[in-house]
């Protein structure tokens, strides 16, 4: 397989898009695609930008590169006008194909927007420039404002931040937009915000930096209330506690008024850099990743003797329970050195009294519920069918707090030692839903990360719903969860697929949930990498 050379950045800016929207502009969004060879596969994308048709999107789309691979990559631009990930709803404003390498190899790639089929957009442009990430480092910024201009004729400014720094060709790249949820507030202190050093200045602290606050306007035609520049070396005056403040100048006013002072000061609250580390770094410190499954025996998958259950063996000694734990194992395997992993059942009524357990060890040994490798997960499973009655009903709660069990006692060992991934394989709706809830936000504190794969032809709109992908889950008691840790996939859409697409597909949240734990708790890896 071919090495990845480097990671690079990729940052993104269209001009005088289509504008599909009556009464406003459009509201813009740039997904990232690869040619996988079969398919085009999203690897990222920007956020939505409302009403604007000149955007220059801040957040950038990370790649990896190799030198010695064709990348075909693909721009798609998208007027988004609802809440839903799918894009399929929504107006398509034109895209670009290209390689990789022909990004990397421009100092500006800058090309016209063109149709699905292949015809010109009729307007709009979009320009991608690369930076490769040499540095994980990570520039960590608390900043308020005090008596900031009033901008409304009616209410006081919603103000919000932009911060820019200036590129080799002397142009300014933005590298930060901040949130706009100060209403009416001259005097706004924002969230504390990151970004990678690398992003922020090319790691160089004497780059110059732009920061401009402007009052926020819901048609996009936001007004400047007044700009500054400085440097990181600036910025990091702020680390001992002591802020550092800037007077916000409007250009304008300034040249009108000789009396004019500023429109505000800008105070930064506190500056760090500190080190990002990766998932890499995190199990090549000596992370061990444990692997549990949680496997579904309601009586809704029908008789395991019938070959219509969703629990019959074919002649050729698979089914879709089965295919799920073979594509997901055989990846979660290699990161655990001892290779035992437990397995639990739950809906079924089990000897020698019939009762129904919501996690029951699938080898009978709840002290030592250890299979041996993926093999031996498929041979306990094999075993214990003819030996259970299927029931109900779907409970999922039970065996996630068992899980959260084991991983709040490695928790309160204080290091990045162990983090556990549950993998849940169901065939139908959840009985229990608001006490998952709870298990799920309770988890979210937790090493823990949840897994649920489909099987069969049921409606798995609770299980969409827990994923959070479209919002942050909340228990009924409207806790949010820390973190979202639950990854949804229905099988049915990779039955004509190879294996592999499964395991990409519901693992490729795992290592970013891993390191956004560790990041929360602070906590490095066990051993750091030597340089």
């Amino acid at each position: 397989m071919a090495a990845c050379v480097t990671r690079v950045e990729l940052s993104v800016s269209c001009r005088s898009l289509l504008d599909r929207d009556v009464g406003s502009c459009s509201d813009p969004l740039c997904v990232l695609l690869q040619d996988t060879g079969s398919c085009w596969a999203e690897l990222d994308r920007t956020e939505r930008i409302k009403n604007c048709q000149d955007p220059d999107f801040c957040k950038k789309l990370v790649v990896d590169y190799y030198f010695e691979k064709v990348q075909k990559l693909k721009f798609d631009v998208y007027d988004i006008d609802n809440k839903s990930f799918d894009l399929n709803d929504d107006d398509y404003l034109g895209g670009v194909e290209c390689t990789l390498g022909q990004v990397v190899s421009s100092s500006v790639f800058t090309r016209p927007l063109t149709l699905k089929q292949g015809k010109p957009a009729g307007r709009g442009t979009i320009t991608i420039s690369a930076e490769e990430i040499k540095d994980t480092r990570v520039v960590y910024l608390e900043i308020e404002g005090q008596n900031l201009d009033k901008k409304d004729f009616l209410g006081k400014s919603d103000p919000f931040l932009e911060l820019y720094k200036q590129s080799s060709a002397g142009t300014w790249q933005l590298v930060y937009r901040s949130e706009v949820v100060i209403k009416n507030n001259l005097n706004p202190c924002w969230r504390k915000f990151s970004v990678p050093l690398q992003t922020f200045c090319g790691a160089d602290i004497n780059q110059p930096i732009k920061v401009q606050c402007s009052d926020h306007d819901s048609d996009g035609s936001h007004d400047l209330i007044g700009t500054f520049e400085t440097n990181l070396a600036q910025l990091q005056k702020a680390s001992d506690g002591s802020p550092v403040e800037f007077e916000c100048v409007h250009p304008e006013k300034k040249q009108k008024k000789k009396s004019y002072k500023n429109s505000g000061i800008i105070r930064i609250k506190s500056c760090k850099i500190e080190t990002e580390y990766s998932f890499l770094d995190y199990i090549m410190g000596g992370c061990q990743i444990n692997f549990t499954v949680g496997i579904d025996f309601t009586g809704s998958n029908g008789d395991p003797r019938s070959p219509d259950s969703l629990h019959y063996i074919s002649p050729d000694g698979v089914n879709e329970y089965l295919t799920a734990i073979w594509s997901v194992g055989s990846v979660v395997q290699d990161y655990d050195t001892d290779k035992l992993f437990p397995v639990f059942g739950f809906g079924a009524q089990i000897p020698p009294n019939w009762q129904v357990s919501h996690e029951f060890a699938l080898n009978f040994n709840p002290s030592n519920p250890y299979c041996q490798g993926i093999q031996g997960i498929v041979d306990a499973y094999r075993q214990i069918l003819p030996q259970i009655r299927l029931y109900g009903p779907t409970n999922f709660s039970p065996i996630i707090n068992l899980v959260a069990r084991f991983a709040a006692h490695s928790a309160q060992q204080g290091t990045a030692s162990q983090y556990f991934v549950l993998l849940i394989i169901t065939d139908g709706e959840i009985t229990d839903l608001d006490q998952t809830r709870q298990a799920i936000v309770d988890a979210s504190k937790l090493p823990m990360s949840i897994i649920i794969v489909g099987v069969g032809e049921a409606d798995f709109k609770a299980m969409e719903f827990l994923d959070g992908d479209k919002s942050v889950l909340k228990s009924l008691t409207g806790e949010p969860a820390a973190r979202d840790i639950v990854q949804f996939v229905p099988f049915r859409q990779f039955r004509k697929a190879h294996r592999e697409a499964l395991s990409q597909m519901v693992l490729a949240e795992v290592p970013k949930q891993l390191v956004s734990y560790y990041k929360w708790q602070g906590w490095p890896p066990l051993e750091t990498k030597k340089v």
